[in-house]
């Protein structure tokens, strides 16, 4: 047996086992007290993987209540389970209490096959047909409206598009929270800017995962937007929120690439397949007046990022800069590193609709004037690269940014503005270059009619 400590000072006791020749992974139990919810997995018959989930001043869940709390936590543990099955990928998966309708397991399912589709390409696993959630319980009765406040959960993630979210409801006047997972100081300090009620809730990984990393785990991306949208809806329930409204745009459903006939999407789980799959489980076995959805969804990340730059009071607290939130590893002296996709992206698609003296002050240099950050650009514009695996919006996008900077006199003299003129322009169609097509909003969303008034922000 091998000892570890874990996170609050307690010693737990993991077998050593190579979690990548297990057999079985186990969704053993899921609990609630007091604020904490406890998730309980395990590979074989091996030690007992808990993460603790701790929602802060909770208050008594209503008995009225409790049917639908119970069948979101039931939720939560099979969707935050996914940070655990991906250490050994075993063949077979288990759930404690049986199997699940055929609704739970389709959409947990697609989570897992699609949500881990970069950690299999990027470990050279293949897991379609390997991912088979057990089904054939019946379907549960369909859930009823709980009366739930008029009241919506906005998760805060740091960067601008959760804070266009924020200022798109605050201009009807619709009652909001800032609510964020962890203990980011940077995300704290944005959701403090909003200058909303906030909501800050803790999750504890089982210690153990950390011990399976050292024994050999698989590791890589999981879709934690998925993990975060399962806690803020058991918070909905547990507060008292018709709604939670995430920020991700429609750029978030392309794919970064295809891999052996399967599309590989960064941000599977901030896609609109995702948000359909929750927000319609939500809807048939939590609440059929709890809301999952973007208010982002109809916009690109152009369209959201010009959206941002009228919302001066965040420029100096602001920062998508990935490098900001990793779990483990350096942090960067300040907000923004200049050297990951993330912040070669926003300053990119800031730079078109922010007068540029005010854009160099936000980063603190001006990162299309560097020379070796071409390679970087490069894969944001999908030029002899494919897109990052990053947030970041469509190649097609990056090309019609870069191209309004190219027409631009104050930009053009600048190192990789003047390359993508000389280079890369004369291989492009100016006609699907114009950067108009992309602030156009689509069609495609599910925001409430409540929210809808929203949407005039972006006018």
């Amino acid at each position: 047996m091998g000892i570890g400590t874990s996170v609050d000072g307690d010693l737990s006791v993991t077998t050593n086992i190579n979690p990548r020749l297990t057999q079985v992974f186990r969704f053993v139990r899921c609990s609630y007290a007091d604020g904490v919810a406890e998730l309980v997995y395990a590979f074989d018959h091996g030690e007992e993987l808990v993460e603790r989930v701790r929602f802060p001043n909770a208050p008594a869940i209503p008995a009225s209540h409790q049917a639908a709390f119970d069948q979101a936590l039931k939720l939560l543990h099979l969707i935050a389970g996914v940070s655990y099955y991906k250490a050994g990928v075993p063949p077979r998966i288990e759930v404690g209490g049986g199997p699940l309708d055929d609704a739970t397991a389709d959409l947990l399912d697609a989570l897992y096959l699609h949500g881990l589709a970069e950690f299999a390409y990027r470990n050279g696993l293949d897991l379609r047909g390997r991912i088979a959630f057990p089904r054939g319980a019946a379907a549960r009765p369909a859930a009823t409206a709980l009366g739930l406040p008029q009241r919506t959960l906005v998760p805060i993630g740091g960067g601008k598009d959760s804070l266009v979210a924020v200022e798109a409801i605050k201009s009807f006047g619709g009652q909001a929270t800032a609510a964020w997972v962890g203990n980011s100081p940077l995300i704290a300090a944005c959701a403090e800017r909003t200058g909303l009620p906030m909501l800050n809730i803790q999750r504890e990984l089982a210690p153990g995962l950390f011990e399976l990393n050292r024994l050999g785990a698989w590791n890589g991306h999981i879709p934690v937007t998925a993990v975060n949208s399962a806690i803020l809806a058991l918070a909905a329930i547990l507060y008292g929120y018709d709604s939670v409204a995430f920020a991700n745009e429609r750029s978030a459903s392309a794919a970064t690439l295809e891999y052996e006939g399967q599309q590989v999407n960064h941000q599977w789980s901030k896609g609109y397949a995702f948000e359909q799959l929750l927000g319609g489980w939500l809807h048939q076995h939590v609440a059929t007046d709890l809301h999952y959805f973007s208010l982002l969804r109809p916009y690109s990340e152009l369209a959201v990022t010009r959206a941002f730059a009228r919302l001066t009071p965040y420029f100096d607290a602001f920062s998508s800069c990935n490098r900001n939130f990793k779990l483990l590893g350096p942090k960067p002296a300040d907000r923004w590193c200049g050297q990951c996709p993330k912040c070669h992206f926003v300053f990119l698609a800031l730079a078109p609709f922010l007068a540029k003296p005010r854009l160099l002050s936000i980063f603190g240099r001006n990162l299309l004037d560097d020379e070796n950050l071409a390679p970087g650009f490069d894969a944001l514009l999908e030029y002899q690269d494919h897109k990052p695996f990053e947030c970041v919006g469509e190649g097609a996008e990056a090309r019609a940014a870069m191209y309004a900077l190219s027409q631009r006199s104050e930009w053009q003299e600048d190192a990789l503005v003047a390359r993508f003129r000389s280079e890369i322009l004369p291989q492009l169609d100016v006609a699907e270059l114009a950067l108009e097509p992309w602030l156009q909003p689509s069609d495609e969303q599910r925001i409430p009619a409540r929210l809808q008034p929203a949407l005039a922000f972006f006018a």
